[in-house]
Protein backbone atom coordinates (compact mmCIF):
# COMPACT_ATOMS: atom_id res chain seq x y z
CA UNK A 1 0.00 0.00 0.00
CA UNK A 2 1.25 3.61 -0.53
CA UNK A 3 0.44 5.78 2.61
CA UNK A 4 1.61 9.53 2.65
CA UNK A 5 4.88 11.07 2.75
CA UNK A 6 4.41 12.47 6.62
CA UNK A 7 4.43 11.14 9.23
CA UNK A 8 7.33 9.46 8.21
CA UNK A 9 7.59 5.33 8.46
CA UNK A 10 10.58 3.39 8.76
CA UNK A 11 11.20 -0.15 8.98
CA UNK A 12 10.96 -1.53 13.00
CA UNK A 13 8.34 0.38 13.78
CA UNK A 14 4.82 -1.23 14.83
CA UNK A 15 1.82 0.42 12.81
CA UNK A 16 -1.99 0.47 12.29
CA UNK A 17 -4.06 0.98 8.94
CA UNK A 18 -7.51 0.80 8.22
CA UNK A 19 -9.21 0.51 5.01
CA UNK A 20 -11.88 -1.84 2.63
CA UNK A 21 -10.64 -4.90 1.47
CA UNK A 22 -11.76 -5.52 -2.31
CA UNK A 23 -10.71 -7.95 -4.53
CA UNK A 24 -7.79 -8.76 -2.38
CA UNK A 25 -6.39 -5.20 -1.82
CA UNK A 26 -6.83 -2.36 1.11
CA UNK A 27 -8.26 0.46 -1.05
CA UNK A 28 -8.22 3.78 0.11
CA UNK A 29 -5.62 3.14 3.18
CA UNK A 30 -5.45 5.07 6.18
CA UNK A 31 -2.45 5.45 8.99
CA UNK A 32 -3.87 5.37 12.38
CA UNK A 33 -1.46 4.77 14.60
CA UNK A 34 2.16 4.57 14.79
CA UNK A 35 4.16 2.85 17.34
CA UNK A 36 8.62 3.56 17.36
CA UNK A 37 10.53 0.84 18.78
CA UNK A 38 14.14 1.68 19.76
CA UNK A 39 17.07 -0.90 18.52
CA UNK A 40 20.53 -0.55 18.33
CA UNK A 41 20.42 -2.20 14.55
CA UNK A 42 16.94 -0.23 13.62
CA UNK A 43 18.91 2.78 14.84
CA UNK A 44 21.69 2.10 12.33
CA UNK A 45 19.65 1.07 9.81
CA UNK A 46 17.86 4.55 9.45
CA UNK A 47 21.28 6.44 10.18
CA UNK A 48 22.54 4.42 6.64
CA UNK A 49 19.50 5.96 5.44
CA UNK A 50 19.76 9.01 6.35
CA UNK A 51 23.35 9.14 4.77
CA UNK A 52 22.10 8.13 1.18
CA UNK A 53 19.19 10.14 1.25
CA UNK A 54 21.57 13.30 2.11
CA UNK A 55 23.73 12.44 -0.25
CA UNK A 56 22.07 11.06 -3.44
CA UNK A 57 18.61 12.31 -5.51
CA UNK A 58 16.28 10.01 -6.48
CA UNK A 59 15.77 7.53 -7.51
CA UNK A 60 19.78 6.78 -7.03
CA UNK A 61 19.08 6.88 -2.92
CA UNK A 62 16.10 4.65 -3.25
CA UNK A 63 17.94 2.23 -5.79
CA UNK A 64 21.58 2.03 -3.03
CA UNK A 65 19.14 1.69 0.08
CA UNK A 66 17.45 -1.17 -2.00
CA UNK A 67 20.69 -3.06 -2.67
CA UNK A 68 21.95 -2.74 -0.04
CA UNK A 69 19.54 -2.78 2.57
CA UNK A 70 16.61 -3.95 0.90
CA UNK A 71 14.81 -0.51 2.01
CA UNK A 72 11.65 -0.20 -0.33
CA UNK A 73 9.86 2.08 1.42
CA UNK A 74 10.94 5.04 -0.32
CA UNK A 75 10.95 3.64 -4.21
CA UNK A 76 9.05 6.49 -6.62
CA UNK A 77 5.92 4.55 -7.60
CA UNK A 78 7.41 5.00 -11.48
CA UNK A 79 10.80 3.94 -10.86
CA UNK A 80 8.96 0.61 -8.66
CA UNK A 81 6.66 0.19 -11.80
CA UNK A 82 9.50 0.28 -14.33
CA UNK A 83 11.73 -2.32 -11.84
CA UNK A 84 8.27 -4.60 -12.07
CA UNK A 85 7.71 -4.36 -16.03
CA UNK A 86 11.64 -4.96 -16.75
CA UNK A 87 11.55 -7.69 -13.87
CA UNK A 88 14.50 -6.20 -11.89
CA UNK A 89 12.36 -5.52 -8.79
CA UNK A 90 14.23 -8.33 -6.98
CA UNK A 91 17.26 -6.04 -7.10
CA UNK A 92 16.20 -4.04 -4.67
CA UNK A 93 14.75 -6.64 -2.50
CA UNK A 94 18.03 -7.85 0.06
CA UNK A 95 18.92 -11.42 -1.60
CA UNK A 96 21.26 -14.40 -1.63
CA UNK A 97 23.63 -12.28 -3.37
CA UNK A 98 23.69 -9.51 -0.49
CA UNK A 99 24.52 -12.48 2.27
CA UNK A 100 27.12 -14.17 -0.08
CA UNK A 101 28.86 -10.77 -0.44
CA UNK A 102 28.88 -9.62 3.42
CA UNK A 103 29.86 -13.23 4.28
CA UNK A 104 32.71 -13.16 1.83
CA UNK A 105 34.03 -9.59 3.03
CA UNK A 106 33.62 -10.93 6.69
CA UNK A 107 35.88 -14.23 6.15
CA UNK A 108 38.51 -11.91 4.73
CA UNK A 109 38.66 -9.27 7.39
CA UNK A 110 38.58 -12.36 10.03
CA UNK A 111 41.14 -14.33 8.41
CA UNK A 112 43.69 -11.58 8.90
CA UNK A 113 42.92 -12.08 12.60
CA UNK A 114 41.54 -15.70 13.24
CA UNK A 115 42.20 -19.32 11.85
CA UNK A 116 39.18 -20.19 9.40
CA UNK A 117 37.63 -22.37 11.93
CA UNK A 118 37.61 -19.27 14.23
CA UNK A 119 36.46 -17.01 12.14
CA UNK A 120 33.30 -18.61 11.04
CA UNK A 121 32.15 -18.06 14.85
CA UNK A 122 31.88 -14.54 13.79
CA UNK A 123 30.75 -14.48 10.84
CA UNK A 124 27.78 -16.68 10.79
CA UNK A 125 26.56 -14.35 13.96
CA UNK A 126 27.21 -11.42 11.32
CA UNK A 127 25.07 -12.91 8.41
CA UNK A 128 22.05 -13.09 10.68
CA UNK A 129 22.99 -9.31 11.96
CA UNK A 130 22.31 -8.19 8.16
CA UNK A 131 19.55 -10.34 7.63
CA UNK A 132 17.98 -8.39 10.73
CA UNK A 133 19.29 -5.01 9.32
CA UNK A 134 17.91 -5.98 5.91
CA UNK A 135 14.40 -6.47 7.00
CA UNK A 136 14.09 -10.70 7.74
CA UNK A 137 12.39 -11.19 4.53
CA UNK A 138 12.07 -14.64 3.36
CA UNK A 139 14.63 -14.56 0.61
CA UNK A 140 17.25 -13.21 2.96
CA UNK A 141 16.67 -15.33 5.48
CA UNK A 142 16.51 -18.21 3.15
CA UNK A 143 20.20 -17.38 1.99
CA UNK A 144 21.29 -16.72 5.91
CA UNK A 145 20.60 -20.14 6.96
CA UNK A 146 22.13 -21.78 3.87
CA UNK A 147 24.94 -19.88 4.33
CA UNK A 148 25.44 -20.69 8.10
CA UNK A 149 24.99 -24.68 7.08
CA UNK A 150 27.54 -24.56 4.61
CA UNK A 151 29.64 -22.67 7.47
CA UNK A 152 28.43 -25.29 10.20
CA UNK A 153 29.85 -27.73 7.83
CA UNK A 154 33.15 -26.34 7.43
CA UNK A 155 33.65 -26.69 11.34
CA UNK A 156 32.51 -30.34 11.80
CA UNK A 157 34.22 -31.20 8.76
CA UNK A 158 31.41 -32.57 6.94
CA UNK A 159 30.31 -31.96 3.46
CA UNK A 160 27.33 -29.79 2.45
CA UNK A 161 25.85 -29.93 -0.93
CA UNK A 162 23.57 -27.02 -2.44
CA UNK A 163 20.79 -29.41 -2.77
CA UNK A 164 20.49 -30.53 0.72
CA UNK A 165 21.35 -27.14 2.31
CA UNK A 166 18.46 -25.42 0.74
CA UNK A 167 16.12 -28.19 1.61
CA UNK A 168 16.95 -28.25 5.05
CA UNK A 169 16.70 -24.38 4.90
CA UNK A 170 13.01 -24.59 3.94
CA UNK A 171 12.50 -26.82 6.43
CA UNK A 172 13.97 -25.22 9.64
CA UNK A 173 12.37 -21.98 8.25
CA UNK A 174 8.64 -23.30 8.08
CA UNK A 175 9.39 -25.00 11.47
CA UNK A 176 10.03 -21.60 12.71
CA UNK A 177 6.96 -20.27 10.46
CA UNK A 178 4.75 -22.19 8.95
CA UNK A 179 2.76 -19.56 7.34
CA UNK A 180 5.96 -18.83 4.99
CA UNK A 181 4.34 -21.93 2.84
CA UNK A 182 2.10 -19.59 1.52
CA UNK A 183 4.63 -16.44 0.86
CA UNK A 184 4.96 -15.48 -2.35
CA UNK A 185 8.66 -14.19 -1.59
CA UNK A 186 9.16 -18.15 -0.27
CA UNK A 187 8.34 -20.14 -2.90
CA UNK A 188 10.11 -17.53 -5.54
CA UNK A 189 13.40 -17.64 -3.41
CA UNK A 190 13.35 -21.69 -3.33
CA UNK A 191 12.16 -21.79 -6.88
CA UNK A 192 14.69 -19.07 -8.09
CA UNK A 193 17.78 -20.63 -6.30
CA UNK A 194 16.92 -24.49 -7.37
CA UNK A 195 16.61 -23.58 -11.04
CA UNK A 196 19.81 -21.98 -10.97
CA UNK A 197 21.38 -25.48 -9.45
CA UNK A 198 19.37 -27.21 -12.45
CA UNK A 199 19.67 -25.09 -15.54
CA UNK A 200 22.43 -22.64 -14.93
CA UNK A 201 25.00 -25.28 -16.88
CA UNK A 202 23.02 -26.04 -19.68
CA UNK A 203 22.22 -21.91 -19.85
CA UNK A 204 26.18 -20.94 -20.06
CA UNK A 205 26.60 -23.62 -22.68
CA UNK A 206 23.85 -21.92 -24.81
CA UNK A 207 24.94 -18.37 -24.55
CA UNK A 208 28.43 -19.16 -24.48
CA UNK A 209 29.23 -16.63 -27.28
CA UNK A 210 27.83 -13.70 -25.27
CA UNK A 211 30.72 -10.89 -24.28
CA UNK A 212 31.62 -12.26 -20.49
CA UNK A 213 30.43 -8.69 -18.92
CA UNK A 214 27.08 -9.50 -19.91
CA UNK A 215 26.94 -13.24 -20.02
CA UNK A 216 26.70 -13.73 -15.66
CA UNK A 217 23.63 -11.35 -15.75
CA UNK A 218 21.85 -13.43 -18.69
CA UNK A 219 22.63 -17.08 -17.55
CA UNK A 220 21.49 -16.23 -14.33
CA UNK A 221 18.40 -14.26 -15.21
CA UNK A 222 17.31 -16.98 -17.89
CA UNK A 223 18.18 -20.16 -15.44
CA UNK A 224 15.82 -18.24 -12.69
CA UNK A 225 12.94 -17.98 -15.32
CA UNK A 226 12.67 -21.23 -16.27
CA UNK A 227 11.79 -21.98 -12.46
CA UNK A 228 9.82 -18.82 -11.95
CA UNK A 229 7.70 -18.10 -15.04
CA UNK A 230 5.32 -20.48 -14.69
CA UNK A 231 4.65 -19.47 -10.89
CA UNK A 232 4.36 -15.65 -11.82
CA UNK A 233 2.03 -16.67 -14.99
CA UNK A 234 0.28 -18.02 -12.36
CA UNK A 235 -0.02 -15.43 -10.07
CA UNK A 236 -0.20 -12.57 -11.87
CA UNK A 237 -1.48 -13.85 -15.28
CA UNK A 238 1.96 -12.37 -16.58
CA UNK A 239 5.48 -12.34 -16.76
CA UNK A 240 8.14 -10.24 -18.34
CA UNK A 241 9.64 -11.23 -21.98
CA UNK A 242 12.25 -8.57 -21.72
CA UNK A 243 13.68 -9.55 -18.14
CA UNK A 244 17.00 -11.58 -19.17
CA UNK A 245 17.55 -8.89 -21.38
CA UNK A 246 17.28 -6.15 -18.91
CA UNK A 247 18.86 -7.86 -16.50
CA UNK A 248 22.25 -8.74 -18.29
CA UNK A 249 22.39 -5.24 -18.99
CA UNK A 250 22.02 -4.13 -15.44
CA UNK A 251 23.16 -6.94 -12.64
CA UNK A 252 26.99 -6.47 -13.26
CA UNK A 253 26.79 -3.04 -11.37
CA UNK A 254 24.66 -4.87 -8.23
CA UNK A 255 27.87 -6.28 -6.53
CA UNK A 256 30.11 -2.39 -7.29
CA UNK A 257 26.89 -0.66 -6.33
CA UNK A 258 26.43 -2.59 -3.26
CA UNK A 259 30.34 -2.38 -2.14
CA UNK A 260 30.47 1.17 -2.96
CA UNK A 261 26.98 1.85 -0.89
CA UNK A 262 27.83 -0.15 2.12
CA UNK A 263 31.70 1.21 2.63
CA UNK A 264 30.48 4.65 1.96
CA UNK A 265 27.96 4.16 5.10
CA UNK A 266 30.42 2.88 7.38
CA UNK A 267 33.32 5.26 6.21
CA UNK A 268 30.61 7.94 6.84
CA UNK A 269 30.11 6.59 10.20
CA UNK A 270 33.88 7.86 10.78
CA UNK A 271 34.19 10.67 8.76
CA UNK A 272 31.48 11.43 6.72
CA UNK A 273 33.08 13.35 3.34
CA UNK A 274 35.24 10.79 3.36
CA UNK A 275 32.00 8.19 2.87
CA UNK A 276 29.94 10.89 0.73
CA UNK A 277 33.54 10.44 -1.91
CA UNK A 278 33.37 6.41 -1.52
CA UNK A 279 29.33 6.50 -1.97
CA UNK A 280 29.48 9.08 -4.88
CA UNK A 281 31.39 5.94 -6.84
CA UNK A 282 28.52 3.99 -6.99
CA UNK A 283 26.42 7.21 -8.48
CA UNK A 284 27.25 6.22 -12.27
CA UNK A 285 26.46 2.71 -11.69
CA UNK A 286 23.23 3.44 -10.61
CA UNK A 287 22.71 6.15 -13.57
CA UNK A 288 23.32 3.28 -15.97
CA UNK A 289 21.07 0.76 -14.00
CA UNK A 290 18.12 3.89 -13.67
CA UNK A 291 18.62 4.72 -17.48
CA UNK A 292 18.16 1.24 -18.58
CA UNK A 293 15.54 0.23 -16.93
CA UNK A 294 13.39 3.52 -17.31
CA UNK A 295 13.72 3.14 -20.85
CA UNK A 296 12.78 -0.48 -21.58
CA UNK A 297 10.06 0.33 -18.38
CA UNK A 298 8.73 2.65 -20.39
CA UNK A 299 8.54 1.11 -23.61
CA UNK A 300 6.56 -2.10 -21.57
Amino acid sequence: IYLPLYPEIVYGDMVVVEGVVEKGELKNPLLVKTERKKSLLFSMRQKILSFYLKNLPEPHFSLVAGVVLGSKSSLPESFWNSLKVTGTAHVVVASGMNVTMVAGFLTRVLSLFLKRRKSVLFVIPGIFAYAALSGFDAPIVRAAVMGTIAFAAQLTGRLATAWRALVLSALLMLAVKPVWIEDLGFILSFVATASLLVFTPGVGKVFKFVPSVLKEGLVTSVSAQIGVAPILFATFGQFSLISPLVNALVLWTVGYIMIFGAMGALLGFVFEPLGRAVLLLAYPLSGWFVFVVEFFGKGG
